[in-house]
């Protein structure tokens, strides 16, 4: 159930303040103020704000940051893949278990077999784990039902959850994930369905703000990802896409071409595509925690794209396969240890930027006037506690629009 914007607060005794602020475009780290919140909205942050009848919140003196916003999750799956897990330990790659029948399409076949309301039973403890981390916004995909009746089921389902949790849900039609068993020798046949099918009815039902295509050597190619995105514009969806994880094929850009919001993934990205990025004013969600899973050492290279005016966005990439994590503060260590992002900056990446890719900064993202609520309680004072207490239980509470929605006041 959304939560309840009614209640008026003022949080006292904060340590540090960390936001991004709109109006200088940085970072800041404000000390000793307090923060004025009614409506579910912030109405001031300050020093010395007074506020008689509004209830008040003792921070404690530790640190307080926007929540976080998660803009690559894969939450709508039945069934894990441990298995999978120890063969790449045993040496076998990412794209040799999906050759093998594994990876996407064994999800797929999962989630095809499942039963409706243990899914959404899964799906909606996924969302609760969300809050647990700090997470308050999330882009949520379909993509592993690979069928009219699975993909649209997979979207319905989140619109669904969405009314009822208190989670912001972003949600993104990810037909183009892969292709199903009963269209591998028929790849046409598919990219037909998903143009002729899905598209028109996720775009009509709206059940989707974006459309993604997994564009990789051995999934969908260049040609067919703008065969899929055309569609998608054309019918008013947001356009993103999974690229350059494993080869540079031209994913970028294309996506420089198509007007895409995002380029997801990047790991094998050259200076050719980082050029294309900005030229095409696309944001890079760059996603280490997956790199990491696959235990390869090759990282995007973050450092370079911020270096360069980027607004690099981090996010978990949540997925059964090779993200199985939803926690944003390993995601953040992670990022300033391989991608070479300052915790400052990595905070900025999982927050405001990430926003950014929603197009949804003017609501959440940083903690300003007049936007939501959205805001972390730690268990220590200073940010940089949050890369550096790695695996830590370190989220205090969580409020959501001003409401209390995980942990302890």
């Amino acid at each position: 159930m959304k939560v309840s914007m009614e209640q008026s607060l003022i949080v006292r005794n904060i340590g540090e303040l960390v936001t991004y602020n709109s109006t200088s475009e940085s970072m800041q780290v404000l000390h000793n103020v307090e923060m004025l919140v009614s409506d579910g909205y912030i109405q001031e942050i300050g020093k010395d704000l007074y506020s008689p009848e509004f209830r008040v919140v003792d921070a404690g003196n530790v640190l307080i940051t926007s929540g976080f916003v998660d803009p690559h999750t894969h939450p709508v799956f039945y069934g894990t893949r441990e298995l999978e897990y120890e063969m790449r330990i045993m040496g076998k790659s990412y794209m040799e278990i999906a050759a093998a029948g594994g990876g996407i399409r064994s999800s797929v076949r999962s989630l095809r077999s499942a039963d409706y309301n243990i899914l959404k039973m899964k799906v909606r403890q996924r969302l609760d784990d969300f809050l647990q981390f700090g997470t308050t916004t999330i882009e949520a995909k379909s993509g592993y039902g690979l069928s009219p009746e699975s993909e649209l089921m997979s979207l319905q389902l989140l619109k669904d959850l969405a009314d009822e949790h208190p989670l912001d849900i972003v949600r993104t039609f990810l037909g183009a994930h892969e292709y199903p068993d009963e269209y591998r020798d028929n790849p046409e046949g598919y990219i037909d369905l998903i143009i002729q099918q899905m598209l028109p009815k996720v775009a009509r039902e709206k059940l989707a703000d974006f459309c993604d295509v997994f564009c990789e050597e051995g999934v969908f190619s260049v040609r067919e990802t703008r065969m899929v995105l055309e569609a998608a514009k054309f019918l008013g969806l947001g356009i993103r896409l999974h690229t350059e994880e494993f080869k540079p094929i031209g994913g970028v850009q294309l996506a420089a071409k198509l007007g895409a919001i995002s380029a997801d993934h990047l790991t094998a990205i050259t200076e050719e595509g980082i050029e294309a990025l900005i030229e095409g004013n696309i944001i890079p969600i760059l996603l280490p925690a997956t790199t990491f899973f696959l235990g390869s050492d090759h990282y995007a290279p973050g450092r370079k794209m911020w270096d360069k005016g980027l607004p690099v966005a981090i996010a978990t990439d949540f997925n059964p396969g090779s993200s199985m994590t939803q926690s944003m503060p390993l995601v953040i260590s992670i990022a300033c240890l391989k991608l070479k992002l300052t915790p400052l900056e990595a905070i900025q990446a999982a927050t405001y930027n990430a926003a950014r890719s929603l197009v949804l900064e003017d609501r959440v993202g940083s903690l300003e006037k007049g936007k939501q609520a959205d805001f972390v309680l730690w268990k220590f004072e200073k940010y940089q506690g949050i890369p550096y207490f790695l695996g830590y239980p370190s989220v205090q509470s969580v409020w959501k629009n001003g409401v209390l929605v995980w942990g302890s006041d």
